[in-house]
């Protein structure tokens, strides 16, 4: 089968390894330009593999569509894409074009998936293959596979342990049943349907009044990126690993009450948070305890004022 792969990131590079571990054939690449002097990782891969790359702005400009169909793929397969890509390319190849997403689609649709199921405080989630149309993540479904959220995953663990191997595995098992012609085209349910925007730092502030569960949620869905935010003296601080305590403090909610070698503890609406790791503003994430050490961060300061 002739394959058009559309990528990027380790996900595409891993993906275009099981493709050609498979024997297929992949006529063509598309991903996103190189970052000013660090070339992309599937770009070279492809290149080892000879095989044609193509790296447009969008897959929209002026001269990539002819560019694609000189490659006269079967099928289209869409391996961590953020771009939009035009219809007349979705529908060229006789098998058409099928997608990866990090949920149990219909829900969780848009670009932060992982981030908001976390946040959410599920327990379940998954990846879906689908048939990919014009809307954001509404074509019909190819297959799915569910995994547990545990209560201590972050979206970094989540993927990278659980939905990127997942994944990867569940585009080959795609690829066969398309081959097998016993792909089918299950209609999403819209009555199901969620949509989140995107997982940005205005989004991730942290409001100490709430409840630790909230919190906790909220920072670990936040992990590792962009990062919970919150400010001390004035100046951005995120936060990124932390664990709960269900005790709760007599201290008032966003106050530190105690620092210890492993970090610090802020008061929370209904108990506290073990603070862990800090990213500092305009600074590399850290320990926490080496940003106590470096701030002088005290009992009795308050965060988010």
């Amino acid at each position: 089968m002739r394959i058009a792969l559309i990528g990027q990131a380790a996900f595409g590079d891993k993906v275009l390894d099981a493709i050609l571990a498979k024997g297929e054939t992949v006529v063509g690449v598309f991903c996103p330009p190189d970052s000013p002097g660090k070339p992309g990782s599937l770009r070279l891969l492809a290149e080892r593999h000879g095989i044609p790359v193509h790296q447009p702005q969008q897959m929209r400009d002026s001269g990539v569509f002819d560019l694609y169909t000189q490659l006269q793929p079967d099928l289209n397969v869409m391996a961590f894409v953020t771009d939009i890509v035009p219809e007349r390319i979705l529908n060229y190849p006789r098998c058409g074009t099928i997608q990866y997403h990090p949920s149990l689609l219909p829900k969780h649709r848009g670009g932060s998936a992982i981030n908001w199921a976390v946040i959410n405080g599920e327990t379940r989630t998954g990846l879906t293959i689908f048939w990919p149309d014009r809307g954001i993540d509404t074509g019909p479904i190819l297959l799915q596979e569910e995994v547990p959220i545990e209560p201590d995953d972050t979206t970094g663990s989540l993927y990278f342990n659980k939905l990127f191997p997942l994944g990867v595995q569940a585009i080959v098992e795609a690829i066969d049943m398309i081959k097998a012609g016993t792909a089918p085209r299950i209609a999403q349910d819209e009555t199901q349907a969620t949509y989140e925007p995107l997982c940005t730092e205005e989004r991730m502030a942290i409001d100490w009044n709430r409840p630790t569960r909230q919190i906790y949620n909220l920072i670990r869905g936040a992990n590792p990126q962009p990062g919970a935010v919150t400010t001390w003296h004035g100046h951005r601080l995120k936060i990124f690993d932390c664990q709960r305590e269900a005790i709760p403090s007599a201290a008032a909610p966003g106050e530190v009450f105690a620092v210890g070698e492993t970090g610090f503890e802020v008061a929370t609406g209904d108990g506290a948070i073990v603070i862990k790791r800090v990213q500092p503003e305009g600074e590399g994430k850290i320990k926490a305890s080496e940003f106590v050490a470096g701030s002088h961060l005290a009992v009795g300061d308050r965060l988010g004022q």
